[in-house]
């Protein structure tokens, strides 16, 4: 009795972990397949990828932002990056992540979705296992993300994803032209991501801010496309970095390891700590 008995609970556990098995397989059918290596698809790094970069950008700041870019923008041109958290390899954040100036991975699973970049080794986690928003989020440079999966056009499989992220850090800038964000670091970042239609190796994704820098929100869209077989290289940034920022200067190290100017009549750093005392 006690054998038939050990023998039917076998087999019972046999078949939950078949149905299991099976239900597993069927969820992993129903996620996109985004798999492969993204590279940035629409040109050159600027924010909106549909304008030409620098001023041309047009973003809905208000006027006080908007002279805070103006000036990113002069010391820019000027040889000047102390207002680029990169130059000194600091991660893009959110949004400026989703530049992709290194190529991207996208890894799906039930319980959440993964970006990589090795790019300033950053990685996002957006979270769609149906969570709400935790009361208290410690911020970060890629901030707090939930998504949902999307079924758009009714055939039994997800399609899109849209996502919002909130609780952010900074400093953060829209791209290297220095479009900023408030500096009450309280973006929330929308995003709806799916494949086009027409070309299973081509990715959007359409972001939009939303900041008291702004005056109203602003959408962009940006595009990825996919190699498959890509090859995966590391990029260490204080590997080779020769920006250093002092201040609120930024110099220039030369090959041989001299600290140069970055602009013309621009002042040393301070050096009282290193004068040799008489």
């Amino acid at each position: 009795m006690l054998d038939r008995r050990a023998i039917q609970i076998a087999a019972l556990l046999a078949m939950l972990a078949l149905a299991a098995s099976g239900a597993r397989a069927h969820d992993e059918a129903k996620y996109p397949d985004w798999k492969g290596q993204w590279t940035r698809g629409n040109g050159p790094a600027q924010w909106d990828p549909s304008k030409p970069g620098g001023p041309r950008q047009q973003p809905p700041l208000t006027p006080e932002y908007q002279a805070i870019w103006e000036a990113n923008m002069a010391s820019q041109a000027s040889g000047g990056e102390s207002y680029n958290p990169q130059a000194v390899c600091l991660p893009s954040g959110m949004p400026r992540l989703m530049i992709a100036y290194e190529p991207i991975e996208i890894i799906v699973t039930a319980e959440a979705t993964y970006v990589r970049s090795d790019h300033l080794s950053e990685f996002r986690r957006i979270y769609t296992d149906g969570r709400e928003w935790p009361k208290n989020v410690e911020p970060t440079y890629t901030g707090y993300s939930i998504g949902r999966w999307i079924d758009s056009d009714g055939d039994g499989r997800y399609d899109m994803l849209e996502v919002e992220t909130r609780h952010l850090k900074g400093p953060r800038t829209f791209d290297a032209s220095g479009i900023p964000f408030h500096v009450d670091n309280a973006a929330v970042i929308k995003e709806r991501i799916a494949l086009d239609k027409a070309d299973p190796d081509l990715l959007r994704d359409e972001i939009t801010a939303i900041d008291h820098a702004l005056t109203r929100p602003w959408t962009v869209t940006r595009t990825y496309r996919r190699d498959r077989a890509g090859e995966w290289f590391e990029h260490v940034c204080t590997e080779d970095n020769h920006h250093v920022v002092i201040g609120k200067e930024s110099y220039f190290l030369d090959a041989a390891g001299y600290l140069m100017p970055t602009r013309k009549d621009q002042p040393p750093p301070d050096l009282r700590y290193f004068q040799s005392r008489k």
